[in-house]
């Protein structure tokens, strides 16, 4: 049986070439922003995606699948002046309350549009205000009714300037018995049931005779809003299984999880995913949800990364325009729940992976009623049992909001750390299904055939050291006995220092010194070299950057459309763009943070091979195994652009002082 899925609608270029952004007027706008009901170019998009979900929702406009109805109420909000309810003082001068203009399409993006942005939608500085009342709490239930009333008509900017100052969609109407989206299912209102839901519209939501609003559509002959609302209830499940298995449970037959298992699931768990299993199957329903919640955030983080590198240009990597690396932070969560929302971004591939499927596990085992043993009253434990993978200590209430997990200082302590669980991630797959007995005994007797491997090589490598030892000793005699004058050299180069280029092999150490086999940094001795204060200017830098990220724009592209034949050739110009760019900084630079971004940078590169390799030889599997490869390609390419950029902006600013 086929599993459906959302018809990939995208709105057409013709189109979105009449359209400008919502907020710079640039033209071509390739994004939208949901809840909002605007569409926006690629800087201010960017400062979108900072603001976090809770303040905007974009999408790509071609590169996302979308629902029909919700791409159709975006359009409608668009076409009908949805952005005059987020500008509207702006545009009437009477009320006019600020200095703020609309930035042109030339202006920085910083301070410019991201000013703007954030005033326009996470201050709501120039939406249209009510005159105040002693009593908050009785306008927002004016405004509720009004909404509870407008959702039968297909007036969807009335609906959404409602929402804008405060009416709840999940108003129950304590007359009527019911909430708006009952009353827009009934009506068969598909656009203001796909605004409702998008400010959190539940649904399933029973009226006061416990019907739900999907049982309204159905009673009223609206079975596609119905299907829709069905699927809605269920997005959050969904997209867990989406982005791990590509699949969609098939509501219309019952069906409303899937639970994707690992490669490795019939393996023991160890002791800490045990506890780890435990601490979450503990947490209350509430809590649990917000997990849930977060997770799902999380997703949606990651997934739209990935666009947002792919449909980048090659010169965006080095701008102010940049990918979103952890979670905004929500002033309406705990500092608490903020730092745990920052810890998802260090999830590797398999650990983020399992954390979905114990999930979706944990909501499928509620859904249907199964007890829940001792509640927790908060969900810091998960995070701690977590966070003390990568050496993190237990976080304080009054912590700071951004937590250290997500600075670039830690880059280099979050590699180390998470070195041997990528190395394991990088073997471990998904599956639609456990592995077999014989695919078991297969792995098994492999690896006992790589710990004999291991033993050898631990043997083998025990006898080298005793060898390098022995020539140690012998060259410190040597040395004792030569007393031969530094003047007694001349500084012709001998053919035994010429490699089979021709070229010198001193002359080489400076680009080779960065590239050893794991892509680190050698570490010199002092008297082999001094900190090297010097660095290349930033238009080089700069010139191998663009070389850099527009390989990398090749590699995303193949990655989108399947052509995992062309991986191979895109790391390869990656590595040699890697290289190039390593050999434009000193051996041994004196600043450790140059250090760090260029270890990043070569390791990077050097995985980004390896992952690459992998990828190639997958064709035959299932698609499953080939997304969990193509994800970990990803991460490579972006720590790479991400390195790129630290250089860039490193030499811009010490070549500036």
């Amino acid at each position: 049986m086929v599993i459906p899925t959302f018809p990939e609608t995208r709105m057409s270029k013709r189109l979105r070439n009449s359209e400008v952004c919502a907020d710079c007027s640039s033209s071509d706008p390739r994004w939208a922003s949901v809840n909002r009901g605007v569409l926006i170019c690629d800087e201010c998009c960017g400062v979108h995606r900072s603001l976090g979900r809770h303040n905007s929702q974009v999408r790509h406009l071609s590169n996302t699948p979308w629902p029909p109805t919700q791409l159709q109420m975006v359009q409608t909000l668009y076409n009908n002046g949805a952005n005059a309810i987020w500008e509207h003082t702006l545009l009437d001068p009477s009320s006019m309350t600020s200095g703020k203009r609309k930035p042109n399409p030339q202006d920085k993006v910083h301070p410019n549009k991201t000013e703007f942005v954030k005033s326009k939608y996470q201050m709501l500085a120039f939406v249209h205000r009510l005159p105040c009342r002693d009593d908050d709490s009785t306008a927002a239930a004016d405004l509720s009714k009004q909404l509870h009333s407008s959702v039968r008509t297909g007036n969807l900017e009335t609906c959404l300037r409602l929402l804008s100052l405060g009416a709840q969609a999940n108003y129950f109407h304590p007359e009527k018995g019911n909430t708006p989206l009952h009353i827009a299912a009934k009506a068969g209102q598909v656009c203001q049931a796909e605004l409702l839901c998008v400010y959190g519209a539940d649904p399933g939501a029973p009226d006061s005779n416990g019907k739900t609003p999907i049982h309204y559509a159905r009673q009223a002959g609206h079975q596609d809003l119905a299907d829709r609302l069905m699927e809605i209830q269920y997005e959050l499940t969904d997209r867990l299984a989406f982005y791990l298995c590509g699949r969609k449970p098939d509501h219309k037959n019952g069906q409303h999880f899937i639970i994707p298992q690992m490669a490795d699931s019939s393996l023991e768990l160890t002791e800490f995913a045990k506890a780890a299993k435990r601490k979450l199957q503990s947490l209350s329903d509430h809590l649990f949800e917000e997990l849930a919640m977060d997770v799902y955030d999380e997703v949606d983080r990651r997934e739209t990364d990935a666009v947002w590198l792919a449909t980048q240009n090659h010169s965006t990597l080095v701008t102010e325009t940049t990918v979103v690396p952890f979670l905004p932070v929500n002033p309406e969560y705990s500092s608490t729940r903020n730092q745990g929302r920052q810890k998802l971004a260090r999830f590797n591939a398999h650990e983020f992976a399992t954390l979905v499927i114990d999930i979706l596990s944990d909501a499928k085992r509620r859904q249907q009623g199964n007890s829940v043993s001792s509640p927790k009253d908060n969900v810091e434990v998960f995070f701690k049992s977590v966070g003390s993978r990568h050496g993190s200590e237990s976080q304080e209430i009054d912590q700071p909001d951004y937590d250290s997990v997500a600075s670039d200082e830690d880059t280099d302590t979050d590699l180390r750390v998470g070195k041997a669980d990528r190395a394991k991630s990088l073997d471990s797959d998904l599956s639609d299904g456990p592995i077999s007995v014989q695919e078991f005994l297969e792995v098994k007797n492999a690896l006992s055939a790589s710990e004999a491997k291991i033993q050898e090589l631990m043997k083998a490598n025990s006898n080298l050291s005793e060898e390098l030892r022995l020539m140690q000793k012998k060259a410190s005699k040597f040395d004792k006995q030569s007393s031969v004058s530094d003047g007694d050299y001349d500084n012709t180069v001998n053919e035994s220092d010429l490699d089979d280029s021709g070229f010198g092999r001193r002359c080489r150490l400076r680009s080779s010194g960065w590239m050893g086999e794991s892509g680190s940094i050698p570490e010199l001795d002092d008297h082999e070299s001094e900190p090297d204060p010097s660095l290349p200017s930033t238009e080089d830098v700069i010139r191998k950057t663009e070389q850099i990220t527009k390989n990398i724009q090749e590699l995303l592209r193949a990655a989108q459309e399947n052509k995992h034949e062309s991986f191979i050739p895109c790391a390869e110009r990656i590595h040699v763009a890697v290289n190039e760019m390593a050999a434009l900084f000193p051996k041994r630079p004196r600043s450790e943070t140059v250090r760090s971004s260029l270890r990043l940078l070569t390791s990077s590169a050097n995985r980004l091979q390896s992952e690459c390799k992998k990828a190639s030889l997958l064709e035959s599997s299932p698609p499953a195994d080939v997304q969990l490869v193509t994800q970990q390609v990803i991460q490579c390419a972006y720590d790479i652009a991400k390195a790129a950029k630290q250089l860039v902006t490193i030499t811009t600013k010490e070549n500036n002082n």
